[in-house]
């Protein structure tokens, strides 16, 4: 019969084995020179990097990051597609966080809670993401967890989108002006121009590859000359392992595939263009065989879709959740019977194009976001009285004059919700709705809108702020 004492003492070493692992991050913002499109720039290094250090984690993780912000204006990061379970007030936005004042520092806490795949980081306020910041985030799943395809030889990540030779200063003030952006002047792959990465692998095996679109505003397209892309995660969740010769990528999503390394020795182009845009921008990479010597493919390099919406949504449509494959827990992906969810409640949430005192907004059900000076996170935690009014946000359009307002929708925990997304502009439209799990149930396009319905469980995230600007 073991002491009082020793069971105390195994009691504590149970629990101290059970806490799952940490991983500690510093890291100091800064602005620093950068040449992505061959034109000196002011960019945005974390800790002297562009793009920023990548974050290598395994489920469950608790993940600390002390920001040190040596800029000389406030500064936030976001975790795109990071959940925050119980932990929303580290999201890294402006409704939930207060800004990092300049010469001072916030240390992030968070866990990946019951989450796998791939995902980015990037600054939130002032059009900082123009000027860079950003960087990978990979969530490997747990040793015991079975996952649906064999260890990759190698898991390369690319970092692919837009960018403009303007300071972000002056994008932002083109913005606040109520004026459109330009024409983006490039594409960037890991922060670099055309033929600015090689990717280095061995014939005969498999990689896979991570792609995030971390651009302003353009849709991508990427594609491998000679080779197939197996897409098997999307942002977290495993997939129907169907084969692509490209794959479109719009902004803030991020998609991975499998590359089998099958073709004679030769060093062959990674193709990333824009999407519904003309001109069309192009950006290359080297996919590069370790026994080739330098000997550049001889296929013609791979075309690309360009203003052809309908192959997207196809593309979109073709992806399914793989229902038998396990995700963050052994259970699989497809346990739980979704066709007995009971919704409570449909938002149909309409995008617009308007002009509100001279100047050009963007409007969700005719309503155009106006930052309040308290973070509204904050003054719901505190009950601070006239920051915001939750319901104030309309659940469909109602067709009145837009109008300017601080706007939040009120919902209740554990509601399924479905969710309306109506696109009646000419343009792509995507949107940033931290925190939250989806199931599309839908697409349907009509004119040149398109709609999308999800069904989105809520959990404890409270205010909901739809609205953009």
């Amino acid at each position: 019969m073991p002491s009082p004492a020793a069971l105390c003492v195994f009691l504590l070493l149970a629990a101290a084995r059970a806490e799952d692992p940490y991983r500690f991050y510093t890291w100091n913002v800064t602005f620093g020179d950068v040449y992505p499109l061959g034109v000196k720039q002011q960019g945005i290094l974390i800790n002297g990097q562009f793009p920023g250090p990548q974050i290598d984690a395994v489920t469950n993780d608790n993940i600390v990051i002390n920001v040190f912000n040596n800029l000389p204006a406030p500064f936030l990061l976001s975790w795109q597609g990071i959940q925050q379970r119980r932990s929303s007030w580290q999201d890294g936005v402006y409704g939930t966080n207060c800004p990092i004042p300049p010469g001072g520092n916030f240390t992030y806490n968070m866990q990946f809670k019951d989450q796998i795949g791939s995902y980015y980081y990037f600054p939130s306020l002032a059009f900082h993401k123009a000027a860079g910041g950003y960087g990978g985030i990979r969530v490997l799943s747990r040793p015991r967890i079975p996952v649906p395809f064999d260890p990759p030889a190698g898991d390369f990540t690319i970092l692919a989108g837009d960018w403009f030779k303007l300071n972000h200063t002056d994008l932002k003030g083109i913005l606040d002006s109520g004026n459109d952006l330009p024409f983006p002047d490039g594409l960037l792959i890991n922060g670099h121009g055309s033929n600015g990465n090689r990717f280095t692998v061995d014939q005969g095996k498999t990689y896979r590859f991570r792609v995030s679109n971390v651009g302003i505003s353009t849709s991508v397209n990427i594609r491998i000359q000679g080779h197939s892309l197996l897409l098997v995660e999307v942002e977290g969740s495993h997939t129907m392992q169907n084969t692509y010769s490209s794959l479109d990528v719009h902004l803030g999503q991020s998609y991975s595939f499998l590359v089998t390394t099958d073709q004679p020795p030769q060093d062959y182009t990674i193709v990333v263009s824009t999407r519904f845009t003309n001109p069309v921008l192009t950006n290359t990479a080297m996919l590069h065989y370790s026994n080739s010597n330098g000997v550049p493919a001889a296929l013609p390099p791979p075309p690309g879709p360009t203003i052809e919406i309908d192959w997207s949504l196809n593309q979109a449509r073709s992806i399914r959740w793989n229902l038998t494959a396990s995700g963050p827990r052994p259970n699989p992906q497809g346990s739980y019977h979704y066709g007995q969810v009971n919704t409570t409640r449909t938002m149909r949430l309409a995008n617009s194009r308007v002009t509100i005192n001279g100047k050009l907004r963007y409007a969700v059900n005719s309503v155009s976001f106006v930052p309040a000076d308290t973070p509204l996170k904050v003054a719901d935690f505190y009950n601070i009285q006239g920051v915001f009014t939750p319901g104030s946000m309309p659940d469909a359009l109602s067709g009145g004059p837009a109008y300017l307002q601080t706007a939040v929708m009120a919902s209740n925990m554990r509601d399924y919700v479905e969710v309306v997304f109506e696109n009646a502009e000419g343009s792509v439209q995507s949107w940033h709705i931290d925190g939250y799990a989806f199931w599309v149930v839908g697409y349907v396009r009509f004119a040149a809108a398109c709609r999308f319905l999800q069904i989105m469980g809520l959990s404890p995230r409270t205010p909901i702020c739809m609205a953009h600007h």
